[in-house]
This record gives C-alpha cells, structure tokens and sequence, in this order.
C-alpha cells in the first residue's frame, strides 16, 4: 500500500493545481451546481460539519500531542501532529487569500474565502494523522478499521460542507487533495527521522 501513497500525491497535487486553474469554468460549474443539487439540505450529512470545527480539531490534537508525550513518548510525532494540522491550517488560510474565491449566495454566509474548503483539508489532516499515529503499534485487522474510519469521515465531513451550502464541491475537492498531499510531505519527513535515528541508535 504505501507504494501508492507518494504517487497519489503527486496526483493530488495536480488535481488541485487544475483546480485552482479552472475553477471558474463551465465544466467546475456544472459539477458544482450537480453537487449541490444533490447534496443540499441532506441534515445527516450536513450534522458532520461539527467535527470538522476548528474547535474539535485542536481538541483531538491536543489529545494526540498528550497521548504522544507521556504514553508513546513520541516526540517526534509530537512535531508532526503540530505540521500536519496546525501547519496545514496555515497553509489553507494562505491558499484562501491567494486565490479569493467567494462562497456559494445564501443568506447569512460566511464572510471568509471559499477555495480550498478549510473543513475538508483540516479534516483530512487531522483524521489521517490520528490514523496514522494510532495504527503505529497496533495489529493489521485495527490499521484497516482506523483507516477506513478515517477514510469515512473525511469524506462526510467535506459532503456536509455542500449540504450546508458553505463550500462549492470543488472547494471541497481542492481540500481533500492539498490535504492528502501535505500529509504526505510530513509523513515522508517523519518517516526519514524515524529511520534515521534507529539507524543510529
């Protein structure tokens, strides 16, 4: 499997750029408009918008940092949660202001940008991460169920965005995809560093 990780992060990336790039086209268009229509008002969906919140997510990595500080004594993970989610979120905030995309009109809509959706790349970041942490010591059945539960998740959590009528989809696809690659980038540094120091153990 992790053959396929850095490839698709690469594909990721380049979904993205395109993105960015076409955003503003017909065919964007008329994948949003077909999206929303099928999405909107779903209340299901849109009730897992709650655990994208900037709230939840610094309340799940402070959990992570104090499980990795004094249970795993994990302290370069400790950086990685830290790169992962908060630089991640620095990352999303800068790629909103560059591309200044409004949201979809409705009433009493957020005021911030739209492009790429903040809820769908944090959320990305933030599940994956405790995926990825938490199936570090643990057996191949509970890697499979934490991944596909990350897996879930992250995509309920970008739906509900549209059900809300807070994001295009293809903000939230633009999320999803810098997400998964800047997960990457830091699980690829992480994973050097850990190499590298039991090589010198």
């Amino acid at each position: 499997m992790k053959t396929l990780v850095y490839p698709l992060a690469l594909l990721t990336v380049i979904i993205y750029c395109w993105l960015q790039a076409n955003f503003q086209s017909q065919s964007i268009e008329n994948f949003d408009t077909k999206m929303a229509e099928l999405f909107f008002e779903n209340r299901f969906i849109e009730f897992f918008h709650y655990i994208g919140e900037p709230a939840f997510v610094v309340f799940v990595a402070l959990i992570l940092i104090v499980y990795l500080a004094w249970q795993a004594k994990n302290y370069r993970g400790i950086l990685l949660v830290l790169l992962t989610i908060a630089g991640g979120n620095v990352l999303n905030q800068i790629l909103k202001k560059w591309v200044q995309r409004p949201r979809p009109e409705i009433e009493e809509q957020l005021t911030s940008f739209s492009f790429p959706s903040g809820h769908s790349m944090t959320g990305i970041l933030y599940l994956f991460t405790t995926a990825y942490i938490l199936s570090e010591n643990n057996s191949k059945g509970r890697k499979i169920l934490l991944w596909i539960g990350a897996i879930i998740l992250t995509v309920l959590i970008g739906l509900s965005r549209v059900a809300g009528a807070r994001h295009f989809a293809s903000d939230v696809l633009a999320g999803w995809s810098m997400g998964y690659t800047w997960f990457i980038i830091c699980m690829f540094w992480y994973e050097r560093r850990k190499r590298y120091f039991q090589r010198n153990q």
